[in-house]
């Protein structure tokens, strides 16, 4: 049986985790390690079946190898593991700027890694999660990887270069609108309905608008012209504008 580690048992961990468990696909074997006792305690309550260690080590040495710390700590963390992992292993990044060469590099040559843009529905199972395969990865390996993200909802594989803009798009992309959501949740209640209605009409109001510009045949101005009333007004010049300009900006700070 594959054995999984996660090295960083943070927010993203706990996606994976909750993800597997309410789809019944949880794997027998995995290890969290994580430097803060709190996050492993925390963890370790949600998730009683899996193992916990503060030494990144133990969870290097598995079978599986899922990379799950921030960019500014990545070269920090490999270089206290490269030695720990297994020449057969698989490591899997869930992290965006370090590109499978750089990995390798940091790694001494270890080539056999995927790269995964995480995306936090997974928590539901409907994330979307785009990754990419290194060459070294055969087809067993690269089924094995799928086999554990299908779980989690959609998991296109895409070119390697497009991962950052993935980064931004899909996996930061809900906190851009959640916020907006609550509102009008607030709003709904607020006004009469109850929390079962208001989250009932905001879950078919969304799915229908983004299936609207995707399936209507209609372009910017049709999709924008179908309810008469511009609700935003004068709003949607300075949300634009946070947009055009904010995303671009990060997206040169994530690119490798």
């Amino acid at each position: 049986m594959t054995t999984i580690g996660f090295i960083g048992g943070g927010r993203i961990t706990r996606i994976f985790l909750e993800g597997w468990e309410r789809a019944n696909r949880t794997p027998a074997n995995i290890i969290v390690s994580d430097p803060n006792a709190e996050i492993l305690d925390a963890q370790k309550a949600r998730f009683p079946g899996i193992l916990t260690s503060s030494d990144n080590a133990r969870a290097a040495s598995q079978d599986l190898v899922f990379l799950a710390v921030h960019p500014p700590l990545i070269t920090e963390v490999v270089a206290g593991i490269r030695e720990c992992i297994k020449p057969n292993a698989i490591m899997v990044s869930l992290a965006p700027k370090f590109t499978i060469d750089k990995l390798t590099e940091l790694l001494g040559g270890f080539a056999r890694l995927s790269r995964v843009i995480p995306n936090a529905p997974s928590i539901i199972g409907a994330g979307f999660n785009p990754h990419t395969f290194a060459a070294a990865l055969n087809l067993v390996d690269r089924k094995l990887i799928t086999d554990l993200l299908a779980p989690l909802g959609e998991c296109p594989e895409v070119a390697e270069e497009k991962l950052e803009t993935y980064a931004l798009f899909t996996a930061r992309g809900p906190t851009y609108f959640w916020f907006q959501f609550y509102e009008l949740l607030r709003f709904a209640e607020s006004s009469g309905l109850t929390i079962d209605e208001a989250q009932r009409g905001l879950s078919a109001m969304v799915a229908g608008a983004l299936k609207t510009m995707t399936d209507a045949g209609l372009d910017r101005e049709g999709v924008m012209n179908l309810i008469p009333v511009n609700a935003p007004g004068e709003m949607e010049a300075p949300v634009t504008e946070v947009f055009r300009k904010q995303l671009p900006s990060i997206l040169e700070q994530i690119k490798p």
